[in-house]
């Protein structure tokens, strides 16, 4: 746009290309204004809202108390092993299942890519299909297949590799099945969109140069795909540090996750300050670990752009 006014009078062009990029300024900013609304909206507000209560005191009667400051609610969670002990089984499990998700994600998403017509179909179709039914579902769906009576079990004792059924379920082994079944569909969608915009010629290069084929895929393909598995490894890990339903579905009594701990003290003993400031904490402590984690994952190729 530039270079069609510059027939301009240098005069009129120095008053013209000013007002010009003030009025495209502008039109930016009415086109981004939708966006900045619902942002500010649905997570500045909300988290605003979360910070205030995180600081007030805590009621005799059980209640909200506005007006008060107080930082006893933090407090109470850097100091009560129950909560701190729910911070740690949140993040084991959470790393686990995405280590275990993106994995599998990686190799599924790689299938999908080198197959062709109906095959390819197929695959893609089975990785959008459990996002069509409801979480509550699909996650107690375990039960039946995994639970000590249930049909894993079975095989297992039918083929004399277990002497008795190992109980999956409830346990930590179950919410991690149940949380990697969660998350999978979009790691492996996040690899294959990646995956697919990648020359096949550069694999065949290799292989003609005499890479062998798991080092034709070390060296050619994973690297290709670095951004799709940082992608895939932060979706899995914020969802899975933050799980509800595998944990309570799926999980013992002692598998206390993070989510049911907030959930237990915001609406069973209505502690509101602890709950909001329990959540904050760890929002900003899975912030740290997904900069972490994304900063290892770039140090092998592809750098992951944050906007």
């Amino acid at each position: 746009m530039t270079g069609t006014h510059s027939s301009l009078p240098a005069p009129v062009a120095r008053v013209w290309e000013p007002l010009l990029e003030r009025s495209r300024s502008k039109r930016a900013l009415l086109l981004m204004a939708p966006l900045l609304l619902f942002e500010l909206l649905l997570f500045v507000a909300p988290f605003l809202i979360l910070l205030r209560i995180s600081v007030t005191e805590g009621s005799t009667d059980l209640r909200y108390a506005p007006g008060t400051w107080s930082l006893e609610g933090y407090a109470e969670v850097f100091t009560t092993d129950v909560l701190l002990g729910a911070i740690a089984y949140s993040f084991k499990m959470g790393l686990a299942a995405t280590a275990i998700a993106v994995v599998i994600a990686t190799g599924y998403a790689y299938a999908i890519w080198r197959a062709e017509g109906l095959l390819k179909s197929l695959l893609l179709f089975s990785v959008v299909l459990p996002l069509l039914t409801t979480l509550v579902i699909k996650t107690y769906a375990f039960w039946p297949l995994l639970s000590p009576t249930g049909t894993v079990n079975d095989i297992l004792v039918s083929l004399n590799l277990i002497s008795e059924p190992i109980q999956f379920v409830p346990g930590t082994t179950g919410v991690i099945v149940g949380q990697v079944y969660i998350v999978l569909p979009y790691a492996v969608l996040a690899i294959y969109s990646v995956l697919s915009t990648m020359d096949w010629g550069l694999v065949e290069a290799a292989r003609d140069l005499g890479a062998s084929r798991p080092r034709a895929a070390l060296e050619i393909v994973v690297p290709q795909a670095m951004p799709g598995i940082i992608v895939a490894t932060v979706i899995s890990f914020a969802w899975s540090v933050g799980a509800y339903a595998a944990p309570g579905l799926l999980g013992a009594g002692d598998d206390l996750a993070f989510a049911l701990e907030v959930e237990k003290r915001l609406l069973s003993n209505l502690q509101w300050e602890i709950a909001t400031a329990y959540a904050l904490v760890m929002l900003l402590l899975m912030l740290v670990s997904i900069a972490l984690l994304t900063a290892v994952l770039n140090v092998f190729g592809g750098e992951f752009e944050y906007a």
